[in-house]
This record gives structure tokens, sequence and C-alpha cells, in this order.
């Protein structure tokens, strides 16, 4: 039997958001004792929360998510573990990476999602290891940080527009170490730049 690692954080008010964009808001248009059913509306940004960015996030012309076709989000998964707070290209040779894997990399950084450090203080992929991704052919990068990379984001820019994904505000990536798995990563079907998404990942046990 199967088990599943729930990879996502919550997604509520309090959920952190990238510094400067719209808090999350979610208001009550059904009271089930008024009502007879609970109804809500939610207003998000795209990238709030566990979310996928599509590549016209930061590519112009780039597709949209709802462009993409669904096999592109999900895949075999690789767990990498980051040590010190750096990335490091020699380590991430050895891995056994695939075409059309999905690389998710642990950082530890999840463990201060609600610090200010979580966003100003995090290890950052380098340009080498991105176009490394893109001559494995992977489909799919995941971290658990606001981000794989600082302004004016190099690495985003290279990955997407080799149409690989990227998944940010990773959680319970410490679950994954040393097992086989499958990553299920789906995102809201929306015709734009990116969306919060459940991420999944099934262990081979």
């Amino acid at each position: 039997m199967s088990k599943i690692i729930d990879l996502s954080v919550s997604l509520n008010e309090d959920t952190p958001v990238y510094p400067g964009d719209p808090k999350t808001k979610i208001e009550p248009m059904g009271v089930f004792n008024k009502d007879g059913y609970e109804d809500s509306y939610v207003c998000i940004g795209t990238h709030v929360g566990t979310h996928i960015d599509a590549p016209r996030h930061m590519v112009k012309g780039g597709k949209s998510l709802d462009k993409i076709t669904i096999d592109r989000f999900a895949g075999r998964g690789v767990y990498i573990k980051v040590s010190d707070k750096k990335f490091d290209l020699e380590q991430i040779k050895k891995a056994d990476i695939q075409k059309g894997d999905i690389v998710l990399f642990h950082t530890g950084m999840s463990a201060i999602y609600y610090q200010t450090e979580y966003y100003n203080d995090y290890p950052a992929i380098t340009e080498d290891i991105a176009n490394f991704l893109i001559k494995k052919k992977v489909k799919m990068i995941g971290v658990d940080m606001c981000s794989p990379d600082y302004e004016p984001f190099p690495v985003h820019r290279i990955l997407l527009k080799n149409d690989i994904l990227i998944i940010e505000n990773l959680t319970n990536l410490k679950e994954l170490r040393g097992k086989e798995f499958r990553v299920y990563a789906l995102p809201i079907k929306l015709q734009i730049d990116g969306a919060p998404a459940r991420v999944v990942a099934e262990l081979n046990e």
C-alpha cells in the first residue's frame, strides 16, 4: 500500500506572502445558520502559499497554466538535501536525475516559514545548476523556500524559458529522504502566470 505525504502549506488569511504581494482575504458569502449553507469569497495572489510558476510568470509570451499538458504536473520525484544553506552542483550531479523527473530541494527553510528570514535569507540556486537541470530534461523543480533565486530572478527565467515549472513554498520534504516517490503537483487551471497547488508525494512502499 502506498503512502501519501502532503507537501503543501495551509492557505488562509495568515499565510505569509512574498514582500509586496497582497494579503489573502476570505469573506463569508453564505452563513449556515442564516442561509442553510456555507459559501466563501476568496481573494488571493497567484503566488501565495504552495504554488506553481508557469513560464508566463517571467517569460514574455510564455505559456500560461492552462496551456501546459496535464502530464507535466506529475512524475517521478527526486529528493536532494541542501546542506549548510548552499546548493552544490557536484552533489546534484551525483543524484539519479532522469528525463521527466520532478526534483525537490530540501533546504529546511520551511521550518521558519512564518519568520522574516524566510524571505530575505534563503540559499539561491545558481545558473550553472539551472542549466544542468535543463540538460537533464527535468519537467519541474520544487523548493521549500519562497523562491529559488533573488531579484532579478535569473534562475526563474532560465528554467521557465525552457518550460521547466517551479514549485515554491513546499513543506514536509524531510519525509521524502531516502524514499522512492512520485510527485503530483496540480494547480488550479487558470489562464494566467501561476496558481496555488495541492502538492503531494506518493511513496513507493
